[in-house]
């Protein structure tokens, strides 16, 4: 079920925000965790007991863990309950990925099952590692009621697509929060602006980069190229964080007080700063359950830059199990070691090396879109090629008005606009500020109804990192 969708926004929503708040607060976790199972069945019926069987298997490992004294059975423990996790992420997710270039690089020709990967493994995978690893570290206690492990897995506002919530960050949540007439019409109005970042941004910039990606890079320009690697940078950026608005804005309607997943990513001055603004639960999970435990900067300078290698090796493969992925996670990890190297996310010389790291680094993200957006590392490659001019003479079939309409011009203008934190408190504004307050309510009913009027016209339109 799509939180952009009629179902979810005028009938599941509605239904679930009205029992849960009439409930007696012993019952609402129940009632938030049979409305989540039925979220995700409603999409997913077959893999349920996938994510069922992942709830049992680290209930059961970090009960285990928590009981025993013995430091090397701890630690086998946590080992098993790991490996278990992951193999289900491996057969689901990689399992394909890996058969097809075994076929490839040795030329045979093994015939295997296609496997389907449930949506929002990724995620539920990586919380469900996170709870048994807090345990572990007795940064958290095992949790002795299945339901509220179950609760913290399957919860539907960042189950299928984040942010990933480690388990130390809402335990307490889950046994005990309070629900306030604050809290609910903050929510209302994240998830408002999530809503129309997802429809009427998002969705209009996916028009214009399906009209050029899915056509070869000798039917346009140079300068198409550009404006569809920019239209995609937006898409993707729009599209992610307005479902972590909604997340957020949905957890919050519960007494859910959920960390933030974007900080204008798009206004950072270095690869470093932008993976501190981009795709926060993500970028933390890697450094407390990875980077850290392979030894983060507290070793040499070169198993430090080695450790950097792994953690976003290993955020390429996240993301998907294909060779772009692959290259586009390298990709931010190289330039996250040259700037350890060089130190030049730290330079300082007055506001010309300001814009200079500025457009560096949007270089830098703008050209790991086109490895991510593209359907394999050759369409990529070109693509690349076309915008630096540096693919044969050609005759171009379209130029760039063909490309885009006065909507998408707007959209794209809109876009760029409120990358920068213009309007960052604008849902913060006090009581007191009655008239500010009035007209921000005023322009969210209008972008509730324009989002509203773009779901009913449009059709399945899902969330980009549903794919993930």
């Amino acid at each position: 079920m799509l939180f952009s969708s009629m179902t979810f926004v005028f009938m599941f929503l509605p239904i679930v925000c009205t029992i849960y708040l009439l409930a007696r607060k012993e019952l609402q976790n129940y009632i938030l965790l049979i409305a989540s199972i039925l979220f995700y069945a409603w999409g997913e019926p077959r893999y349920l007991a996938i994510m069922i069987l992942t709830i049992l298997v680290n209930y059961i490992g970090a009960n285990y863990i928590s009981r025993s004294r013995n430091a090397v059975h701890r630690k086998l423990l946590l080992i098993a309950t790991i490996v278990t996790d992951f193999s289900f992420l491996f057969y689901f997710k990689y399992f394909n990925f890996v058969m097809d270039n075994i076929n490839h690089i040795f030329d045979t020709q093994i015939h295997f099952i296609d496997v389907v990967m449930p949506i929002g493994i990724s995620f539920y995978t990586f919380q469900a590692i996170s709870y048994v690893v807090d345990v572990y570290k007795n940064e958290a206690k095992a949790q002795r009621d299945i339901y509220k492990l179950a609760l913290y897995i399957t919860l539907f506002p960042q189950l299928v697509a984040g942010p990933i919530v480690k388990y130390h960050d809402i335990d307490e949540q889950i046994s005990d929060r309070a629900v306030t007439f604050d809290k609910v019409a903050y929510g209302v109005k994240r998830f408002i602006v999530g809503l129309a970042k997802k429809m009427l941004i998002a969705n209009t910039m996916g028009t214009l980069v399906d009209k050029i990606f899915t056509q070869p890079v000798e039917n346009f320009d140079a300068l198409t190229a550009w404006i569809g690697a920019i239209a995609y940078s937006l898409q993707l950026y729009y599209d992610f964080s307005g479902y972590s608005d909604m997340a957020i804005g949905l957890g919050s309607i519960f007494g859910f007080k959920f960390l933030e997943n974007f900080n204008y990513p798009y206004i950072s001055k270095s690869i470093t700063e932008f993976w501190r603004r981009w795709h926060i639960s993500l970028s933390t999970w890697f450094r407390e359950y990875l980077y850290i435990p392979l030894g983060g900067n507290r070793v040499s300078k070169r198993r430090n830059l080695f450790n950097l290698f792994v953690v976003f090796l290993a955020t390429g493969l996240w993301h998907g199990a294909s060779w772009n992925f692959i290259f586009w996670g390298l990709w931010h990890g190289a330039f996250i070691i040259f700037e350890k190297i060089t130190g030049w996310h730290k330079k300082e010389g007055g506001i010309k090396i300001s814009i200079a790291q500025h457009i560096y680094t949007i270089f830098a993200f703008v050209i790991g879109w086109v490895m991510f957006r593209s359907d394999n590392m050759a369409y990529a490659l070109d693509y690349l090629k076309n915008m630096f001019g540096l693919i044969a003479e050609h005759e171009i079939t379209y130029k760039l008005p063909y490309y885009i309409d006065n909507i998408e011009i707007g959209a794209f203008a809109v876009a760029i606009l409120c990358t920068m934190p213009i309007f960052r408190e604008m849902l913060k504004v006090k009581y007191e500020r009655k008239v500010l307050r009035t007209i921000i309510n005023i322009l969210l009913i209008v972008l509730f109804i324009l989002s509203a009027s773009s779901i009913a016209a449009s059709t399945y339109n899902p969330f980009i990192y549903f794919r993930f």
